[in-house]
């Protein structure tokens, strides 16, 4: 038992406590991961189940849904409502770069003054365009007159994006755009269904919400594999090292004897054998050296030439 567990203090080292730190970090890190992509699910879920009790319902009027200064509330979501006023095309409002299968275009919206005169803001739909700075006059024009609208309610837009300059804008929030227009407003906006009477020219209708769970399930457990490989592989490095020893002191795999890599009993020299001979190549010789043109000259011992 005492050998045992020697064979296992390595891993007091400051190298292997630090390493192990390491992996309990990851390990938390990928479970927190994890759970936030289910988490995401869970929100998919009940967002999706909002919006199929919505459907079912019947729409009602717009001063039962929203009101200005009232948040959108959660469970109202995707909830068709209708209202009847006027469109003021005047002070409409582009939201730029709105890409659709990847084309470049605007959505439209634009304000109905209701007869009670707080103002609903209309998303009307989608326009394609070269120019995110089209202005509401050279896009398709409302119905005039008195119009009844029926639409989705959908909450405001947040961050920068709902920032209005020139009547246009990123993302589409009630508070900036009444702010700009200079009128009182529901809090939240309509995604446009239908119109009565219709306008001579439509737009794109409003994208519907895909009710699908997406890949949050799927990168949840990638999540958690992530921690169990790193801990499967701390593991094993451990294992290695108590069988092997640590990897930068390890000598060469130990080879089977008589092949070409075996090893050889330390002080022992090679015995090192020449290439076989090709052929065998027999001097000249000559009686003197002034018998050949070829032959090196000497210099006489009596410094004569």
């Amino acid at each position: 038992m005492r050998s045992w567990l020697s064979s296992w203090r390595f891993l007091l080292s400051r190298r292997w406590v630090l390493f192990f730190l390491a992996i309990i970090l990851v390990g938390w890190a990928t479970w927190w991961l994890g759970e936030w992509q289910f988490g995401r699910l869970d929100d998919r879920k009940e967002r999706n189940a909002i919006v199929r009790a919505n459907e079912d319902r019947s729409p009602t009027d717009v001063a039962e849904v929203l009101a200005p200064g009232r948040d959108v509330a959660e469970a109202d979501e995707w909830r068709l409502v209708t209202a009847t006023g006027e469109y003021d095309r005047d002070d409409t409002v582009v939201v730029r770069y709105r890409t659709r299968n990847g084309y470049p275009g605007v959505e439209v919206v634009v304000p109905l003054v209701t007869a009670e005169g707080t103002t609903l803001l209309v998303d009307r739909g989608w326009f394609g365009t070269d120019d995110p700075l089209i202005k509401g006059t050279d896009l398709p024009a409302p119905p005039p007159g008195q119009v009844r609208v029926t639409g989705w309610v959908r909450a405001d837009g947040t961050g920068r994006s709902t920032e209005v300059d020139d009547h246009s804008t990123r993302s589409i929030a009630s508070g900036p755009i009444g702010r700009a227009i200079g009128r009182e407003v529901y809090t939240g906006f309509v995604a446009l269904k239908a119109e009565d009477p219709k306008p001579n020219k439509e737009l794109a209708a409003v994208e519907l919400p895909e009710l699908g769970e997406g890949p949050h399930f799927f990168y949840g457990l990638q999540w958690w594999f992530f921690g169990v490989l790193a801990i499967g592989g701390f593991g094993y490095l451990a294992w290695d090292e108590r069988r092997l020893g640590p990897r930068g002191q390890r000598v060469g795999t130990k080879r089977r004897s008589g092949g070409p890599f075996s090893r050889r009993p330390s002080g022992t020299q090679s015995v090192r054998s020449a290439p076989p001979s090709t052929g065998s190549i027999t001097p000249d010789t000559y009686d003197a050296a002034g018998d050949s043109t070829n032959a090196a000259t000497r210099p006489n011992s009596s410094g004569k030439p």
